[in-house]
């Protein structure tokens, strides 16, 4: 992943398409939805004592928020495709390990920080996880360091 300067994120292409469509689902309905809430709100009288009001007003604020935060994301993002011919683990490529004290296989994809969800497979590339396996090629044991301590796994495959 050279090439990337320190305000750029990388990000795959899924990411960068899930993110395109967060913003325009904030920017579109959720925002002409929260307009309605916050106009309904007002009409029902004086505004000091509305708690629908300020409430509808905070989540405007708040979304308003996140919406500034998505463009800033998508300002700073830089495209990353996976190396179909890669032959060591690389962005955005998937890979299949097996820890080898327990013997568990487990497959991941390394992607962009802000794209990351471990529950999904999907692990930051800063992550200590990542890091121990970008660069390592099929057959190669990594140490991984994980909250219950040091783990050895072996990268079975790479690719879907």
């Amino acid at each position: 992943m050279t090439g990337i300067g320190d305000d750029q994120q990388a990000i795959t292409p899924e990411g960068l398409k899930a993110l395109e469509a967060e913003l325009a689902e904030l920017e579109g309905p959720k925002r002409a939805a929260l307009s309605k809430r916050i106009q309904a709100a007002r009409e029902e009288g004086d505004l000091k004592e509305n708690a629908e009001y300020h409430i509808a007003k905070d989540d405007q604020s708040h979304m308003e928020t996140k919406i500034l935060r998505l463009r800033q994301r998508l300002r700073s993002a830089v495209v990353v495709e996976a190396d179909t011919d890669a032959t060591v683990v690389a962005f955005g490529m998937p890979v299949t390990v097996t820890d080898l004290e327990s013997g568990k296989k487990q497959s991941f994809t390394i992607v962009g920080p802000t794209e990351a969800k471990p529950a999904e497979g999907k692990l930051s590339s800063e992550s200590p996880v990542a890091q121990a396996l970008l660069g390592a090629s099929p057959k190669d044991e990594v140490e991984v360091e994980t909250p219950g301590g040091a783990r050895r796994w072996r990268v079975d495959s790479l690719g879907g």
